[in-house]
């Protein structure tokens, strides 16, 4: 049975276009997957913490050396990683953030992107642990910074997350970018409606 986490993280609500592009993703992918299994975190709204020195030492300390209170300090890292290990596909909603993803983004990363869990340091450099998965990043920016425009060196989102994955052995990655939303109303619907068409055939 196949297994979707799907990992949404504008703070928009129901007024978020990658919220949109990931729902769309969700419903073509249980009608191309009947008997799939789908998981969702929306980190926008989880309040996850932000590593501080206390945390990141009981990251580095031998699980079997925790302290009850390093136990705890690692519980919902501990989960996220589970989570993510125990899924086939992934997908991500990206809305831009001055350039840059979403910090409650960037705080899950910095959970489940983690040394001796998801990825090994080695003679031969560093190894990601989750090989075999498959990625999706569903953007969307106000402007438009697709590949042939003016603007594109100015995205630091889709690079960093496929950066991200690939380190820790998620190297098939697809990302499918909504732009030009706020460049108007006729722009901005193309845009999502062209998003949607590429998602719903990728999904399928």
């Amino acid at each position: 049975m196949s297994k979707l986490l799907i990992i949404d993280s504008s703070p928009m609500g129901d007024n978020s276009v990658s919220k949109r592009l990931t729902q769309t993703f969700t419903e073509a992918w249980i009608k191309a997957n009947p008997n799939g299994e789908i998981l969702k975190r929306d980190v926008a709204e989880m309040k996850l913490p932000h590593l501080d020195g206390a945390m990141l030492g009981a990251f580095f300390t031998p699980a079997d050396n925790r302290s009850d209170d390093q136990k705890a300090l690692v519980a919902t890292s501990e989960e996220l990683i589970a989570e993510l290990k125990s899924v086939d596909e992934v997908v991500f909603g990206v809305p831009m953030h001055n350039f840059g993803i979403p910090s409650t983004l960037k705080t899950y990363i910095d959970h489940i992107a983690r040394a001796g869990e998801t990825f090994s340091y080695t003679e031969n450099g560093p190894v990601g642990h989750l090989e075999g998965k498959k990625a999706y990043v569903l953007a969307a920016r106000g402007g438009d910074y697709s590949e042939n425009s003016p603007a594109a060196a100015m995205d630091f989102t889709i690079p960093y997350v496929k950066t991200v994955l690939g380190f820790i052995g998620i190297a098939d990655v697809t990302a499918i970018q909504a732009n030009g939303l706020a460049m108007g109303e006729e722009l901005a619907a193309k845009a999502v409606a062209g998003a949607e068409a590429e998602i719903a055939e990728l999904a399928a």
